[in-house]
Order: C-alpha cells, then structure tokens, then sequence
C-alpha cells in the first residue's frame, strides 16, 4: 500500500457528503498530524478535488470528484441496463425507483427515476444510505456472504432513526427471508416518512453486484403484491440482460 495515496483517500472519504472541516478537524478524524494533512489537503486542492470556503478555513470536496463520480457512472454496466427498466417501473407503480451498489457498508445510489408526477424532485446519484438501513443495502448483503458477515460481526449498528434495525442479530434473521423471498424491505430506517422495496441484481457469475428497488411514501405502505412483483421483474430481468442463469441464483 501506498502510504501517501492511502491517506489521500481518507482525507476525501472525511469530507464525503456535504461535510466541511478545518485542517485540525481532518488531522483528529484521521489521526495524522496536522503538518501531514496540511500538505495532503494542498495538493488536492491543486487538483480540485478539494476546495476552502472563502473566508473560512474549513475544506469541503471539490468539483474534480463529480468529473471521476461520472466518468465511474458512465462505465457501470449495471447502471446502463437498469435505466430503461427503472423508467418502466416508476410508470408501472407511480413511485421513484434507485438503482445502488455496494461500497464498504453503505450503498451508494448509481441511478434515481423521479416519480412520474411531474413533481419537483431532488437528484439522488450518488447519495450513501448505510447498507443495514436500506432495502437496496439488504437485497445485497442477503447475496453477499463476505459483507453480510463484516457487518454482522459488530456489536451494534449505527442508528438513523427510531426504526432503524441496529442488531446484528435482528439483521441477520432479516437477511436469510431475503434470501429465500429475493425482497428487501425498509419501513422508516434510514428516513422518517420513507419506506422502501429492493431486489438484488446478478450477474454471469451469479454474483450480487447491485440492487434496484422503489422510494414509497410511508402512507402508503404496505405496497400491494403487484408492486412486488413488478420489483422483482425489473430485478430479473437485468439480471438476465446481464448474464445470470437464474434469479435469484440457486
């Protein structure tokens, strides 16, 4: 590993979201000194990955990470494939629909369908919803062995709201009807007022490589079974366009 790139990339994952920080925030979040951070921030700055708020010293991510957040978008075969399928989904059923992959223990939105109403609506790419709190997080983790058990392995999970499933214990038994339905739900976990269904999504080596899923207002939940199985279509269908032998495989 490469110390100094390694470090880099901290610095940028600190300042995800719409975080801003000053030089002695970064330096105790990463634990380095601040004279190291310094000159690790100077030089993002240099390349735009990292901008300082005018007349203040916090830094925030620059616009250099949206070019390489698009560049990875457009070489994401999944997100190609799901788009069509998201847009007949969001007409079949009414409600927004996110397509998402993994990242570490959070799912990272790759695609937003707005709802088909005409409303003015918030662009979501590239949103982070932890893995446990989302539908799209757990259709994943139902299919991923590896994941599933890093994030089981801890004492608690990080809480969003009063809903949020915080056991690992909890989670798990949640993970194995996933497994045997291939339907994640999401009730208010990750946002009050929010619930949510998800399918994983496969591909030719029968591995989960995303989930798509719809955004359903809480007054309207529970969806009917024709909206699962509507999800459950979208999700086998670009499985199949993506290679798999079956969904979910066996």
């Amino acid at each position: 590993m490469i110390q100094s790139i390694d470090r880099a990339i901290r610095v940028l994952f600190a300042l995800q979201g719409a975080r801003r920080m000053t030089l002695s925030e970064l330096a105790s979040r990463l634990e380095l000194p601040p004279s190291t951070v310094h000159g690790i921030v100077r030089t993002l700055v240099a390349q735009g990955m990292v901008v300082q708020e005018h007349g203040f010293g916090r830094y925030q991510l620059g616009p250099a990470v949206l070019r390489l957040g698009n560049v990875y978008l457009d070489t994401l075969e999944l997100r190609s494939k799901a788009i069509p399928w998201a847009e007949d989904l969001a007409r079949r059923t009414g409600c927004s629909v996110r397509t998402g992959v993994l990242l570490l223990d959070d799912v990272v939105i790759i695609h937003h369908e707005p709802r088909p109403d005409g409303s003015r609506q918030m662009p979501e790419v590239g949103i982070v919803i932890p893995a446990h709190a989302s539908a799209l997080g757990k259709a994943i983790l139902a299919f991923d062995d590896d994941a599933a058990s890093r994030m089981l392995a801890a004492s608690t999970l990080r809480s969003m709201t009063g809903e949020t499933i915080t056991s690992p214990i909890d989670l798990k038994e949640q993970l194995a009807d996933i497994g045997t339905t291939g339907l994640a739900r999401e009730q208010e976990e990750a946002v009050l007022g929010e619930c949510a269904i998800a399918a994983p999504v496969f591909d030719v080596s029968s591995a989960p490589i995303g989930a798509i899923g719809l955004v359903v207002p809480s007054a309207n939940w529970p969806v009917d079974p024709a909206t699962s199985d509507a999800v459950r279509d979208a999700a086998r269908a670009i499985s199949r366009e993506l290679g798999a032998m079956s969904w979910p495989p066996g």
